[in-house]
């Protein structure tokens, strides 16, 4: 999509736009070189006018930026053989064009397909060992709101929720990393029960999207759908 960079996408959800961009660099950091692997990481940020009111670039650099990124790196690596690339890094970029709710489970599912871009101009070069994706990583976000279990949520719905919740999982179905927290009330295991499962619902929607662009290039496998419970 972006001429200069090695993989790219943009994710849609709803009105929430993210442009994420694959950028490999033939290095590593120094705690890992000589190690004979690769690492990927992200960065991520807000265009000033994705909100609803101009947020200042200097505000990005901030705590919530650091763990949303760390967030997407994980998640990204959770399904990556580092060491099917050699010692180069592989930067992802996730920068919000326009913010509605879900800005980080959208990220997690454009530099998806960033990542596997890049991994394809990699292969193109004859610079993979081997295939480097074990499965593809999908995220939704879930929540309670006015007592109505909710999927994808906006930001209004976001805002007013209960209960907010972060959900990452392979294409095969197993979970990566959970964000969950009750917003000033508790909430009872049967609540998590059918939050996961709404969450699952929107999980197979995004790996069959992902499979529908990604599969042919050969580099990540066909992996079953995450279960319905």
């Amino acid at each position: 999509m972006l001429s200069h960079a090695e993989g790219s996408a943009i994710a849609a959800m709803g009105r929430t736009r993210v442009l994420c961009t694959a950028t490999v660099e033939d290095r590593v950091p120094n705690w890992i070189r000589g190690k004979g692997r690769g690492w990927v990481t992200a960065e991520y940020g807000m265009l000033p006018r994705s909100t609803g009111e101009r947020t200042p670039r200097t505000s990005q650099t901030g705590g919530r930026a650091q763990e949303i990124q760390r967030m997407i790196g994980r998640s990204l690596r959770a399904v990556t053989d580092l060491t099917a690339f050699g010692e180069r890094t592989v930067i992802l970029d996730c920068d919000v064009l326009e913010a509605d709710g879900g800005t980080r489970t959208a990220a997690i599912n454009g530099a998806m397909v960033a990542l596997h871009d890049a991994f394809v101009t990699l292969s193109n070069r004859g610079q993979l060992a081997r295939a480097p994706l074990r499965d593809t990583v999908a995220a939704i976000s879930v929540g309670v709101v006015a007592g109505v279990p909710c999927l994808d949520l906006t930001y209004a719905e976001d805002s007013t929720a209960e209960v907010d919740m972060n959900v990452v999982m392979t294409g095969g179905g197993r979970f990566v990393e959970l964000q969950g927290a009750g917003e000033g009330v508790t909430f009872a295991a049967s609540d998590l029960k059918d939050l996961l499962r709404l969450a699952r619902i929107g999980i197979r929607r995004v790996v069959a999207a992902h499979r529908r662009v990604l599969e042919g290039s050969g580099l990540v496998p066909v992996a079953g759908s995450p279960p319905a419970s």
